[in-house]
């Protein structure tokens, strides 16, 4: 019974989100693919007057843009971890935050005590995930299914963190050094202007930024397939539907959920070191990636990896042309977005249930 149960488990979830969402609404599926194409076509399309004084310069609005997406994917790299502990196994870790800002600061001491920017990666992953092993077995393991005294205890135990990051990296901004091999800018086929001898102006975007971003990209792309294609994401699945079942056939469950709490912080560790890589680390980013990580989650949908990378970009764009074109009102956006949400889709926009 519990292998039937498996596998139809395995053949609910194992569609692609986005494809089921776009086969239930097609008429939204083509507004979001017009929004795409007339983005490409201001970003590759000659400016005329008309359109820079409704817009601005081209440059700015470009800037703006390719800011908002790799923003998007270094908020997807927190929210990820978040979307496996919270949006798929159901723990309200409202400490999430500080997991990302304590794998920050262990990068950056890893990079001024070694110089190598990589190794700082696994060092980050292995302590953080290491931290968050311990909250689940300590802590989670004991209030399954509270929520709300997950979400008191977390809170509680976040202020503490807070209080000991700032006890042993003090209260000053940290920006983790970028290595030589991704310093500087890089040329892309984007033009911007046309010199008066013809020649064309071309965007020079942060090389970090845009090899941050692909590799969100592609981190997306194996948690996906991670859980919806391997064996490991089957039972996670059918743990969070029932699991006094997959118990009863065997498996470790505990241990199971222990190993994803444990992998979940450990993205968000190394999450630390992409935001302290190019922008900073400083007391008051861990609540700021905690509120980013909810919101992220809330708009994509509970427990999916697609509806999380959707939501992360929607902020991210949100909170880059809110600042550049309305920036009185630019933390406004993204809460407008996640209000939208919740008062259309509630379960989020690529939820899996």
């Amino acid at each position: 019974m519990a292998r039937v149960r498996f596998a139809n488990a395995e053949s609910t979830n194992g569609r692609s989100a986005l494809a089921a969402w776009i086969e239930r609404r097609p008429l939204a599926a083509l507004m979001i693919a017009l929004a795409i194409v007339i983005f490409l076509w201001l970003v590759f399309a000659d400016w005329s007057d008309e359109l820079e004084r409704w817009l601005g310069r081209k440059r700015v609005f470009v800037s703006a843009l390719l800011n908002g997406i790799t923003l998007g994917g270094l908020y997807f790299l927190v929210a990820a971890g978040f979307t496996l502990i919270f949006g798929l196994m159901r723990n309200v870790n409202l400490a999430h935050g500080s997991l990302y800002l304590f794998g920050g600061y262990l990068g950056y001491t890893t990079v001024q005590a070694t110089g190598l920017w990589l190794p700082a990666f696994l060092v980050a992953f292995v302590l953080v995930g290491l931290a968050g092993l311990l909250l689940q077995v300590l802590i989670f393991r004991h209030m399954e299914g509270e929520e709300l005294r997950q979400t008191l205890v977390t809170i509680g135990l976040s202020i503490v963190f807070a209080d000991l990051m700032l006890w042993v990296w003090g209260g000053d901004f940290y920006q983790i050094p970028t290595p030589d091999w991704l310093a500087g800018p890089i040329e892309l086929p984007i033009i911007l202007d046309v010199r008066p001898n013809g020649e064309p102006i071309y965007l020079r975007y942060p090389r970090v930024r845009l090899v941050i971003f692909l590799a969100s990209v592609v981190l997306g792309l194996v948690l996906w397939l991670a859980i919806n294609r391997t064996r490991v994401g089957m039972l996670i699945r059918a743990g969070v539907d029932d699991r006094a079942m997959l118990a009863a056939s065997g498996v470790p469950v505990q241990l199971l959920f222990a190993l994803v709490f444990a992998f979940g912080a450990g993205l968000a560790g190394m999450a630390g070191i992409v935001g302290g890589t190019f922008q900073s680390l400083s007391p008051g980013e861990d609540t700021r990636f905690l509120l980013a990580s909810l919101v992220v989650v809330i708009v994509g949908g509970m427990g999916s990896i697609p509806g999380a990378a959707l939501g992360a970009l929607l902020i991210g764009l949100a909170e880059q042309f809110g600042s550049v074109y309305v920036p009185t009102y630019a933390i406004v956006f993204s809460f407008l977005i996640m209000v939208l949400v919740l008062a259309f889709r509630p379960q989020g926009l690529l939820a899996l249930r």
